[in-house]
């Protein structure tokens, strides 16, 4: 038997926020087996909490919002990613404000926190979410496939929409582990484009954006050294694994082209009910 995981102690990380530009502090705190990953609000009256599942996103307008009552959480999908490819079960995450820290784009402040503070097993069996016949999300040119797999895997294609001279098209593929995610997934970066950032503005997103938190591009330059050539590809992996996380502790393989965190949510959900519809034969 495979059993559910949570942190050892309580480990905390303080940072500003991309889209808000809010200073947050999330904590990490154990919690028992089969509470799943449960956001608290500490900032607001009461302490609301929301549930990290797919049914609770509200926005997933470049990056993945979850609400449940008063309790509005946003940019969840890089913290999710990295409890995913670490293997944390369950946990209660303290947030005193709207937004989760960017660090610098990557999953790696993350990773660093929940090595910090340990994993410790629980007694409760962990939950599978098996993928048992083909699942899909396709709008327009974009496409998310989840199949039947022993494991969990993502295939990603980042293709050259903007036609930038340096980029290119970029392709990334792995089976997905806690080695493999902290070693060639986690510090891989998102990117931000310099022609896009006042329109984002505009819309109440990146207010707190800076060039210490994406790879950035310019319409003809890259002004941030990649750490991997097909980085970004790597980084739309480390969304993808955190989107779907809100569908559960999946083994799947994930074929995806062109997707965001709102086809990732659609695939979440579809998930979901396809193991609900399961569940109840």
């Amino acid at each position: 038997m495979i059993r559910q995981r949570t942190v050892r102690q309580e480990v905390s990380y303080t940072g500003p926020a991309i889209h808000t530009g809010t200073v947050s502090t999330v904590t990490l705190r154990p919690a028992q087996g089969d509470t799943g990953i449960l956001f608290r609000r500490i900032d607001l009256p009461g302490q609301p909490t929301v549930q990290a599942i797919a049914e609770n996103v509200s926005r997933a307008d470049r990056c993945t919002t979850l609400q449940q009552g008063e309790a509005v959480i946003s940019t969840v999908e890089h913290l999710m990613a990295a409890l995913r490819g670490i293997g944390i079960d369950d946990v209660e995450i303290d947030v005193d404000g709207p937004e989760i820290p960017i660090g610098d784009g990557s999953a790696a402040c993350f990773v660093k926190m929940i090595q910090e503070a340990g994993i410790v097993e629980l007694d409760a069996p962990r939950q599978i979410v098996k993928v048992e016949r083909p699942v899909w999300v396709r709008v327009g040119d974009k496409v998310a496939v989840a199949l039947p797999y022993d494991g969990f895997k993502v295939s990603f294609t980042f293709t050259n929409d903007h036609n930038h001279p340096v980029l290119g098209d970029l392709f990334a593929e792995f089976d997905i582990d806690s080695e493999t995610f902290c070693e060639e997934i986690a510090n891989a970066r998102t990117i931000g484009w310099l022609s896009e950032l006042e329109a984002l503005r505009a819309r109440g997103l990146a207010r707190g954006a800076t060039a210490e938190m994406a790879v950035v591009l310019s319409e003809n330059e890259l002004l941030t050294p990649l750490r991997y050539p097909n980085e970004p590809a790597r980084h739309k992996i480390l969304d993808i694994i955190g989107d779907l996380y809100l569908s559960g502790y999946l083994e799947a393989h994930i074929i995806a082209i062109r997707t965001g965190h709102k086809i990732n949510n659609q695939l979440a959900r579809a998930i979901r009910a396809q193991h609900k519809a399961l569940e109840r034969v």
